[in-house]
């Protein structure tokens, strides 16, 4: 892809700035690239609001998380940097974890607070916060808390190192996951009831399982915080619109992700289940923030960016949703934690009525782009220490030519990789690299190679034909530029800048994995 001039890209930036749009960006948790009309019309749940974004904006076709699972994406979001470049390697945080942001990193809050706006995070926030631990006593620090360690923190406490250490003047929400403790909410430093008593709700009603037991609020209950992060959004935007000061609004739902929740008027609406149920409620709650915009007159001078952690969960029960003809990943193989495109590309609408006509894209776009994006968009330039994996995609929403970004790497929950430049996608794991079958053990035990390679934006969308055999030079050439990416630091031009940790591309496989590929 061509860079834009330089000339144009300085004559565009004065322009935007001197306006300084407010920014909101809603980010749903496991919501599936198929589980909005506007990306599959075929799909069977409604999602008028969500679809209005993305009539009324620029509609990305080929849009990625960085990553195919919650903690990861949401680093990576906030920070325009791959998340494998963290200390977190594989798998998620917990409720109880320590912060993953370094201590001086920027973060796309901090960059704009440091241009005038006023901040904030409500909702769900998964990125690790210093709680005050009883004497002796600890909690995991790169995983989700052990079942004997909920309680080993002092909730009376300040929190520190949360949100409002990284850039946001205020937060409300919850630590992480819904389905992680502890369960009740908190307002900047601190939790707004102690978590007294112990609860647990079911994973997804009717179809076994509950979320992890711990340490909850006696009047917390999860089918409230959806509506609950709503009020307070609508609430900030109409405080925020009427002080003339521009506004940053990160609005992390809790939805459709595990306590699978929905509130009773939206039982039964979807007539599919409850998952689908509890997608149109979080399509309700798009609509309160697009009417609070409207109402405020805050809409078209605001740049919003409507998207998703990643793919849709297998809670959601995927194959009794595709028995009723509905197909969370639309045309995509996977689903959430996946190296296939189902666990990470996404729904990614943005509208700016001010600036941006509605399109459809088919830019190749990944989540930390936002942090670019949006700095552009108000002539900030970036230093070589900020958002090392960030494009901006100004060009793309302004009509005025492509982003900067050719390729993209993908990452796994299992801390599998893949690589996509062009129609070409490698991936460097024999199976799924998550959760969908075949998972890598049982690809290993089937003989399946170790190395996967698709055409896939020339036809093969579904991942159907490994063609890595009648390529070696492509999976070569790939595999290059993949290590390339990792050992610079960074995918942007400038200076190389050290990874937090070594990253290695290949996970050695555990020692009964070894033994069954060396049968085969």
């Amino acid at each position: 892809m061509k860079l834009l001039p330089l000339l144009a890209i300085l004559t565009v930036a004065p322009a935007l700035a001197a306006e300084k749009p407010n920014v909101v960006v809603i980010l749903c948790d496991d919501l599936g690239y198929g589980d909005v009309k506007a990306n599959h019309p075929a799909g069977k749940i409604a999602t008028p609001h969500m679809d209005r974004i993305a009539r009324e904006g620029v509609r990305f076709t080929d849009a990625h998380t960085p990553s195919s699972v919650c903690t990861p994406t949401r680093y990576g979001l906030l920070t325009g940097r791959y998340n494998w470049r963290s200390r977190l390697q594989s798998g998620v945080l917990g409720g109880l974890s320590p912060r993953l942001i370094e201590p001086g990193r920027e973060t796309l809050a901090s960059v704009l607070k440091k241009q005038g706006y006023h901040t904030a995070v409500i909702g769900k926030w998964h990125l690790g916060m210093d709680w005050a631990k009883l004497p002796g006593k600890d909690v995991t620090t790169l995983a989700v808390e052990t079942p004997a360690q909920v309680r080993n923190v002092d909730f009376a406490q300040p929190i520190r190192n949360g949100p409002t250490s990284v850039g946001f003047d205020t937060y409300f929400g919850i630590s992480a996951s819904l389905d992680m403790v502890p369960y009740t909410y908190i307002a900047n430093d601190r939790v707004t009831a102690l978590p007294t008593v112990d609860k647990s709700w079911p994973m997804h009603p009717g179809h076994g399982g509950t979320v992890r037991p711990g340490p909850a609020a006696p009047d917390f209950e999860v089918a409230e915080v959806l509506p609950e992060f709503t009020r307070r959004a609508v609430a900030y935007i109409q405080e925020r619109a009427a002080s003339g000061q521009p506004f940053f609004l990160y609005l992390p739902l809790n939805s459709p992700h595990t306590p699978i929740a929905p509130t009773k008027e939206w039982i039964g609406r979807s007539g599919l289940n409850l998952y689908a149920d509890f997608v149109m409620e979080t399509d309700w709650a798009v609509g309160q923030v697009l009417e609070a915009l409207d109402r405020t007159g805050a809409a078209r001078n605001t740049l919003l960016v409507f998207t998703s952690d990643n793919g849709c969960s297998p809670q959601a029960q995927i194959e009794e949703l595709a028995g009723k003809g509905h197909a969370v990943s639309g045309p995509l193989r996977g689903n959430k934690a996946d190296v296939f495109d189902g666990g990470h590309r996404v729904p990614f609408f943005v509208r700016w009525p001010a600036r941006v006509r509605p399109a459809v894209s088919d830019q190749l776009v990944c989540l930390t782009d936002v942090f670019a994006t949006c700095a552009e968009a108000i002539g900030v330039p970036l230093a070589d220490t900020m958002a090392e994996d960030s494009f901006s995609f100004l060009p793309v929403l302004l009509g005025r030519g492509p982003s900067a970004r050719a390729s993209i790497v993908h990452h796994t929950i299992s801390g599998a990789f893949a690589i996509r430049k062009g129609p070409w996608k490698l991936a460097l794991c024999p199976g799924s690299g998550g959760w969908s079958a075949p998972r890598d053990p049982e690809a290993v035990k089937q003989g399946l190679p170790d190395t996967q390679l698709y055409r896939i934006a020339d036809g093969d969308i579904a991942e159907a034909k490994n063609v890595a055999k009648d390529h070696p030079g492509e999976v070569a050439r790939l595999t290059a530029l993949l290590q390339k990416l990792v050992d610079d630091g960074r995918s942007t031009p400038g200076a190389r800048q050290a990874n937090a940790v070594p990253v290695v591309l290949r996970k050695p496989l555990p020692a009964a994995t070894k033994a069954a590929k060396k049968k085969t």
